[in-house]
């Protein structure tokens, strides 16, 4: 989408018979906040943490899980937190893990554990026949890597895979416009219909189903087809939804959504803007396929965040009005007064959490006044 300091925020459009009922999710990159807003977008709930809520996703006991502000140990790399936390509905802190190489996802697993991703230096033997990247002021001494980590709820560690021991120099390189203190920049962590880890990395343009228990690659794909994805998620069907940025693409920079087909890596659906250039985040963003067929979309950058039929049209859509300052990101690229969305989910009124709790966006009308 363009920009413009003097474009409508809040809700721009909601067709009510075609759009699924339900709250939304949002919180915005580097502020200290996380709101549940309604199909109006009217904000029904808040939870508020000053260490900052990067990312947050909830649990089916209503709590919120999330990942907090940047790590300084982390280098300037982008994704960064500091910790994990739990909050309750009353925004008290129930559950923290720290670890200043904790980034970009997690998820918590039914017996209470939590798996995440986080970063590790690689040994030199292994970063010197990296291919790609480039190296400039930016760069370290070093190379990071990625790898899995799962810990109980006294953050004891349990297990951990590391995710660059089974790539290949020759098929995993960097993107000649990135930076190489990462080989892989893993964005996303999440797992397939059978129990195994799906991740993205955003270096290599490239999206692996990883054996839950071996660390080995199942499946890869991506280079050529995809351009700096995030987000890949398994569907009901077995194939996979994702979020393709399209940064460094060849010729126009653009975005899409496809759904690919990992049986036979055949794209079955695809989503473009009309015209192609209209939709399009150079970062960050998601896409989750809701229960009613249609498709919950958070273009990152511009915090704008849409559902769409399968047929491409959009039935609710809503520009994040909540900015917040940064001078530079992590990544060393200046964001400046933005609204930038990580990831948002949609929960439908029935969702187990929200049980016995109030979601009147009247008792945040001060705030829904501001920003309606």
């Amino acid at each position: 989408m363009g920009w413009s300091r003097h474009h409508k925020t809040g809700l721009i459009y909601h067709s009510p018979q075609r759009a699924l009922d339900g709250y939304t999710l949002v919180s915005t990159r580097g502020g200290t906040w996380t709101n549940l807003i309604d199909m109006k977008g009217n904000i029904c709930h808040r939870w508020e943490d000053l260490d900052g809520i990067m990312y947050a996703r909830l649990l089916p006991n209503g709590n919120l899980l999330l990942r907090s502000g940047v790590a300084d140990e982390a280098e300037g790399m982008g994704g960064s937190s500091k910790s994990l936390k739990e909050l309750d509905w009353e925004s008290n802190v129930v559950w923290e893990y720290k670890n200043p190489m904790l980034h970009h996802d997690f998820r918590r697993l039914p017996n209470g554990n939590t798996v995440a991703l986080t970063w590790e230096v690689l040994p030199e033997s292994i970063a010197v026949n990296v291919k790609g990247g480039y190296i400039d002021e930016n760069s370290t001494t070093h190379m990071y890597a990625d790898k899995i980590i799962e810990v109980d709820l006294k953050g004891n560690l349990v297990k951990e895979i590391r995710l660059w021991e089974n790539l290949d120099f020759d098929e995993d390189q960097i993107c000649f416009l990135e930076n190489r203190k990462e080989w892989t920049h893993a964005n996303s962590l999440d797992f397939t219909n059978d129990g195994d880890f799906l991740v993205s990395f955003r270096q290599t343009s490239t999206i692996g189903i990883v054996d839950n228990e071996t660390g080995a690659y199942k499946w890869k794909w991506g280079p050529g087809t995809v351009s700096h994805q995030h987000n890949p998620n398994m569907l009901n069907n077995g194939n996979i939804l994702l979020f393709d940025n399209g940064a460094h693409r060849r010729g126009m920079n653009y975005s899409r959504l496809l759904e690919v087909n990992p049986a036979n890596d055949e794209i079955e659906w695809e989503y473009l803007g009309d015209p192609a250039m209209s939709f399009y985040s150079y970062n960050i963003s998601n896409a989750e396929r809701l229960s009613n067929g249609n498709t919950l979309v958070c273009e990152g950058a511009p915090g704008r965040l849409f559902e769409v039929t399968q047929s491409g049209d959009i039935v609710w859509e809503y520009i994040s009005p909540h900015f917040v300052y940064s001078a530079t990101s992590a990544g060393g690229s200046v964001f400046g007064y933005s609204n930038a969305v990580f990831r948002a989910h949609r929960y439908e009124a029935t969702f187990a959490g929200f049980k016995d709790h109030d979601l009147d966006p009247n008792k945040y009308s001060n705030l829904n006044r501001i920003f309606s």
